[in-house]
């Protein structure tokens, strides 16, 4: 990796501000961090437009404007060519779209997000889905020990 060129950026008193009480915020940020990242989500959202980004309990992340994150979309791509190797891409999508609700338009989006940032998107599947395998396994203890 190597290592990041200092900068010199002139700021808005006003920003500045909301630069200084967004750090003092969020405990472990920096302001440099913090700018780094919202300049990094800004140029990725001019980049993709109907992508914007959410911190929640799985961390910060890539949603589409009015839809689901990007990883749910790009997870029942894969489910879907999976179930259907057969089927084209405009196939898939429109199956995708006819299963899920979300406009193929959304997801065009998620796919174009996807293929600019694929290591990012499969991280966030491989984690839903250890989650989703760590819950299922809590909820079969609690019936476990409440089986008569």
């Amino acid at each position: 990796m190597s290592a990041t060129k200092p900068r010199s950026v002139r700021f808005d008193p006003s920003v500045t501000k909301r630069l200084i009480s967004y750090v003092a915020a969020h405990p472990g940020l920096s302001a440099g961090s913090t700018t780094n990242r919202f300049v990094d989500e800004g140029l990725r959202m001019e980049e993709h437009p109907g992508v914007f980004f959410r911190t929640g309990a799985s961390g910060r992340r890539p949603v589409l404007v009015g839809g689901p994150d990007v990883w749910e979309v790009i997870r029942s791509v894969h489910s879907a060519r999976s179930a259907e190797p057969e089927l084209g891409s405009e196939e898939i999508i429109q199956l995708v779209a006819q299963t899920s609700g979300i406009p193929e338009r959304m997801i065009r989006i998620a796919v174009g997000y996807w293929a600019a940032f694929p290591d990012e998107i499969e991280v966030q599947i491989t984690s839903a889905q250890a989650s989703a395998n760590e819950a299922f396994i809590r909820h079969e203890r609690e019936h476990q020990l409440f089986a008569a």
